[in-house]
């Protein structure tokens, strides 16, 4: 192991888990104790019990989410089990927290039944303000987010779909300046059509990119193969590849001015990046290797690279996203998280580069900039009033 994976190690061992419970309110004498515990907490129960609404006045379930996971897609280690994932789930807690002032709970689930999963969030719902849920393989965690979405009325979010997908509408606005080129006049590659794949493609597409080619280890996202697909992998074709197209994806960068992927390693090649259409960017995001080096890609070059790495420039990471999204949907009582609300999100990341700070070397915040959730959570705060979603 690395330096810095032995150091995690340790550290993890050392605290025995990131997180803890911290009393907000004393409990050094009996008076203390018959306000916070028994006689005193009966008044809030009769008031929750009376308006179930009561409960985000008297309770903590104004301000906190379930990080809820299988353990089946954690980082880049794959099903690796819900014990294992428990590392990944707190760290996760940890940076609601800092980033959000939001108290999150780690959640990991000895199941991987779609509709098991799906009872016990609705289960526990009454407890929190919010769902998050976190490392769930495609196409299962698509299907358990769209069906808690419809039935519960509180916001829920797979964050590996959509976080990274706001993430990199950001990154693309601004990138875009940097090059000149106009949103709807871009052709975008995107290699990986999963989780986080489906929801960029879905999301750009929203932002108005007319032409999207879909890879994933199959080939190209074409409607003739339609029936050969999952749901997930169906629906893309109705928004890619709009003439049919059956060509490899060095023959769809020649048409390309973007290439996104959320794949594998050594995907793209220096060549490949050469036949690209003028100043091309590229956001190659594999974890822990992205689909091409980053030295690589400047050499072939490209105008705009980004990475999910924080060793090099432009780092497409999620927590840019998901603290200000919860925060702004918390502080609204918004019902659910919308298209529009995550389109609003990623406007609003992508406010944060100003066009003097604009460079090919920043075209997103970084990851410890403290403006982020605040700017992030105004806008989805705003959105959500502006089209009914929210409570307040």
């Amino acid at each position: 192991m690395s330096d810095i994976y032995q150091e995690a190690l340790q550290l993890h061992k050392e605290v025995k888990g990131k997180l803890g419970i911290q009393m907000k309110v004393p409990l050094n004498e009996s008076h203390d104790l018959s306000l916070a515990y028994t006689p005193g907490v009966a008044q809030p129960c009769r008031e929750i019990a009376k308006n179930k609404d009561n409960v985000y006045q008297y309770t903590w379930k104004q301000n906190s989410v379930a990080v809820v996971s299988d353990g089946t897609a954690v980082l880049g280690l794959g099903d690796i089990g819900p014990e294992a994932a428990m590392p990944v789930m707190e760290g996760k807690a940890i940076l609601f927290k800092k980033f959000g002032d939001i108290d999150a709970v780690p959640i990991c689930l000895d199941t991987k039944d779609p509709q098991e999963i799906i009872q016990i969030v609705k289960a526990i719902a009454p407890t929190f303000g919010g769902i998050n849920l976190e490392d769930i393989s495609a196409p299962r965690c698509v299907e358990i987010e769209r069906t808690l979405i419809n039935e519960l009325d509180i916001p829920v979010f797979h964050d590996d779909q959509h976080g990274t997908a706001i993430v990199v509408t950001a990154g693309l606005l601004n990138a875009l300046k940097v090059v000149h080129k106009k949103v709807e006049d871009i052709t975008v590659v995107v290699s990986g059509t999963g989780a986080a794949g489906s929801s960029i493609i879905k999301m750009i597409h929203a932002l108005g990119v007319k032409e999207i080619y879909g890879f994933n280890i199959h080939g190209i996202v074409t409607k003739e193969d339609y029936h050969q697909y999952d749901f997930l992998t169906q629906e893309l074709t109705e928004i890619t590849n709009s003439q049919a197209k059956r060509i490899t994806m060095d023959e769809a960068l020649k048409e390309a001015d973007v290439f996104i992927g959320v794949s594998a390693p050594g995907v793209l090649t220096s060549k490949m990046v050469s036949h690209m259409k003028e100043k091309p960017i590229v956001f190659a995001m594999a974890n822990p290797e992205p689909e091409i080096k980053y030295e690589d890609a400047i050499t072939a070059g490209v105008a705009v690279m980004g990475t999910g790495r924080s060793d090099f420039p432009n780092q497409i990471n999620n927590v840019l996203a998901f603290p200000g999204l919860f925060r702004g949907a918390l502080d609204v009582r918004a019902r659910k998280i919308t298209e529009e609300m995550k389109l609003a999100a990623a406007y609003g990341l992508a406010s944060l580069v100003s066009d003097e700070e604009l460079s090919p070397t920043y075209v997103i915040p970084q990851a410890l900039d403290p403006r982020v959730a605040k700017v992030v959570a105004e806008a989805v705060a705003k959105k959500a009033q502006e089209t009914d979603i929210a409570r307040l």
